[in-house]
């Protein structure tokens, strides 16, 4: 029993280290989301560019995961991974305060070099948190790194609000510059973090026991509706870098104010990943249709008006539908794949994602310079499908068992 109490007590601590870690470096990269709509409008992009952009972004954010999920499991070099990736996403946000006026396309290009770092470390990532979350219960696990991941990712808007509120906006490109110069000291407390965490701990495979007997991972029909409710739901999710260009073109949100809004969608995900881990841990399959209904509406509340309260709603709308994803899918994950091949697993599922949020962002993008109201009906109608389809899960599921 002491045994047992001290492995549980282990993984809870490792659980909230790799959370800590989350926090420093989504204080750094959604610090930067919070502002890179306007930003790169700001740089001279176009809203069909960023669009464009935010889903290339997001399909090699996702579709290199197959690669480095593959990697992972061959070599079983997951701190590697964890490392090498940290290190290009953390290196790529200050990197942005050194963009002159006009220059766009390397904004650009650095942002796709931090989308392009999260794939490298993310599923060897989850693989490690995976191995500690089974001790503790999965949904729940995950829930709880969420949750300190995503009050870096409050905390990182938060400080570019105060940087714009000391700086000024007259000159508001400068500013953001500034903010992601500044947003460079979370950046090197992340990498330092990582390489304790990897000297802490070398070996968390360690905590996952062999008590269950899992037999060769197997495609069914339940599997098949899973991914394609995961692909519609990622469709009509549009990036939140269009919400902050809507918001700014409306004016129904000072300039200033923009990272406060991302701020809030992050609270929102925060707790929303409690809830949600909490609720998978119950009913299963279910939650994700019920955090899916529930976050459906958010691109009528932002995009049909400029009403600021209206606005705020969508955006919490949406913080919901990203913090349930971001706890169940890896938590489903962990539960469906074995131990063996799992950070395969994890590459498999978010290269669906991604592929899907890529082509999504791209058409929302384009919509959104000709018709918002056929952006709405294509984010509204995917995200009904994609209850259809969990809903077909759950049933099928029932069925296989």
């Amino acid at each position: 029993m002491d045994k047992q109490n001290r492995r549980i007590s282990g993984a809870m601590a490792f659980i909230l280290l790799m959370g800590v870690v989350s926090l420093f470096s989504d204080m750094t990269h959604e610090g930067a989301r919070s502002v890179l709509g306007e930003y790169l409008h700001l740089a001279g992009a176009s809203g069909a560019a960023i669009g464009f952009v935010s889903g290339i972004g997001e399909l090699l954010g996702y579709s290199l995961r197959l690669l480095s999920g593959f990697l992972a499991d061959k070599t079983k070099k997951y701190w590697t991974l964890v490392i090498v990736g940290y290190g290009l996403q953390m290196a790529a946000i200050p990197a942005l305060a050194l963009i002159p006026q006009n220059g766009w396309i390397w904004a650009c290009l650095l942002v796709t070099l931090e989308r392009v770092g999260k794939a490298v470390k993310k599923p060897a990532k989850n693989t490690l948190v995976s191995f500690a979350a089974g001790e503790i219960g999965t949904g729940k696990g995950f829930a709880y790194q969420e949750f300190v991941d995503q009050l870096g990712a409050f905390l990182g808007p938060v400080l570019l609000w105060l940087v714009a509120a000391i700086h000024g906006t007259e000159d508001l490109f400068s500013t953001y510059r500034i903010g992601f110069a500044v947003l460079g000291v979370p950046a090197l407390i992340t990498v330092a973090l990582v390489l304790f965490s990897k000297v802490r701990y070398p070996h968390p495979e360690q905590f996952e026991t062999e008590r269950e007997a899992r037999g060769p991972f197997r495609i069914r029909l339940s599997f098949v509706f899973f991914m394609f409710a995961i692909a519609a739901f990622a469709f009509g999710f549009a990036d939140f870098t269009l919400i902050t260009l809507h918001a700014a073109n409306t004016q129904a949100v000072p300039e200033s104010a923009l990272p406060l809004l991302y701020a809030g969608a992050m609270v929102t995900d925060a707790f929303s990943a409690l809830f949600f881990g909490w609720l998978f841990d119950r009913v299963g399959m279910k939650a994700l249709a019920v955090s899916t209904a529930v976050c459906a509406g958010f691109s009528c509340c932002i995009f049909l008006s400029g009403d600021p309260a209206l606005i705020v709603i969508g955006v919490v709308l949406w913080g919901v539908g990203m913090g349930a994803q971001e706890s169940i899918l890896n938590a489903a994950v962990s539960k469906l794949v074995p131990k063996s091949v799992r950070s395969t697993g994890f590459g498999v599922f978010e290269t669906v994602f991604g592929v899907a949020w890529f082509l999504g962002s791209w058409l929302l993008g384009a919509l959104y310079d000709r018709s918002l109201p056929a952006l709405v009906a294509v984010s509204t109608c995917a995200e009904a499908l994609s209850i259809l389809f969990f809903v077909l899960c759950v049933q099928r599921q029932k069925k296989e068992v």
